[in-house]
């Protein structure tokens, strides 16, 4: 388990700052975030209670043009231009339409940091938000201080922490679960597995990563456990269960902007149900909440407006998670059921594999990170 990186001893020093722009949680969205701000003249300052890089919570693959796009390649460890499915009755194989690669999170968090070289870090917990009459300037609290800021990010993940209601908890919460090992291995394909061996609501997935295989099981119902149908799936694949990483997987959008604060990532729901694919929506987000704050500290645009756009460009992608999570209810009532073993044989034809694959990425396609 990673160890908690809040400064200790003689290097917790007090943090108490002004500062234009405070995005609170350093991985793919508040990275994303503070990549456009760059070059902008604002005083930025990012907190996360871990180290830039320390902390992996998913299996670390997205579409290989967002890599590309974004000058990340150095971090990839396999690509892939093929998805292998498996139900309880048989095997599809669907050739995609784009290549989808793993990536090494350490390296591809230090890469987008090094992108925003102005960006200060420092490693903080961060606790509440307080902002006084008017929200001019909010005032957030850490372990280690007091921040303030005229602009604030939550990008810390499911929890919402600096939401006025925050504190919806699983099993209640609109969450997925996932749990998966990461054994030293190797493989060819990409797969995943629709299978009531492993989860009754959900799927398993193996994704091979350079000399690393990253094994798990997800399910779209939060009061079912993952470590059983992990374990069956690792030694069906006859791997060791070894380095577990897990985490809650949001899988309802969530107002991006509330009370005055930015939500972008899992903070405001933006993984897709189905596939629990957050990275490629986290890093699209943020990239496009980093420009409507870079307009602000511009002087372009008020941060009223800016509120009012980003919170306008994310809700207009609701149409998108609904189809999606309707989609995964779907797969999770018929699993184990013959209609789905038809249904993802016909799906694999592939004039269809195309259509929705290329329907699919056009949800937070990877040109988005080109435009200016």
């Amino acid at each position: 388990m990673p160890v908690r990186a809040t400064k200790r001893g003689a290097e917790r020093t007090r943090l108490a700052r002004d500062c234009d722009v405070l995005i609170c949680g350093a991985s793919f969205a508040g990275l994303a975030v503070a990549r456009e701000l760059e070059g902008s003249g604002a005083r930025v300052l990012m907190v996360d209670r871990y180290e830039i890089g320390e902390r992996q919570t998913s299996a670390c693959a997205a579409p290989t043009e967002w890599l590309e796009n974004l000058g990340l390649e150095a971090s990839v460890r396999q690509t892939f231009d093929e998805l292998v499915i498996h139900t309880e009755q048989d095997t599809f194989r669907y050739g995609l339409p784009w290549t989808f690669s793993t990536f090494d999170y350490r390296q591809l968090c230090q890469l987008l940091r090094d992108q925003s070289p102005s960006t200060d870090f420092e490693t903080a917990k961060v606790e509440s938000i307080v902002s006084p009459p008017g929200h001019r300037v909010h005032r957030v609290e850490t372990d280690r201080g007091e921040l303030r800021a005229p602009l604030v990010v939550d990008g810390l993940g499911w929890r919402r922490v600096l939401a006025p209601n925050s504190g919806v908890q699983p099993p209640k919460a609109r969450l997925s679960r996932g749990l998966e090992v990461h054994p030293n291995s190797a493989g060819d394909d990409l797969e995943i597995w629709i299978d009531r061996r492993y989860i009754r609501a959900g799927y398993a997935w193996s994704f091979p990563a350079g000399e690393e295989v990253r094994v798990g099981v997800g399910s779209f119902e939060p009061r079912d456990h993952v470590k059983d149908g992990t374990l069956v799936l690792a030694d069906d694949l006859k791997v060791d269960a070894v380095r577990y990483q897990g985490n809650w997987i949001p899988h309802k959008l969530r107002p991006a902007v509330e009370d005055g604060v930015f939500f972008v990532g899992d903070s405001a729901g933006h993984c897709l149900p189905l596939t629990a694919e957050g990275i490629r929506t986290a890093l699209y987000f943020g990239i496009a909440l980093g420009r409507e704050l870079r307009l602000v500290t511009e002087g372009r645009i008020s941060r009223e407006q800016a509120l009012e756009r980003y919170g306008a460009f994310s809700a207009q992608h609701s149409w998108q998670y609904t189809w999606m999570l309707n989609a995964q209810h779907a797969v999770g009532r018929l699993n184990g059921r013959p209609l789905l073993n038809r249904v993802v044989g016909q799906m694999g034809r592939q004039q269809l594999v195309d259509w929705a694959f290329e329907h699919y990425l056009s949800i937070a396609h990877p040109s988005f990170a080109l435009r200016v």
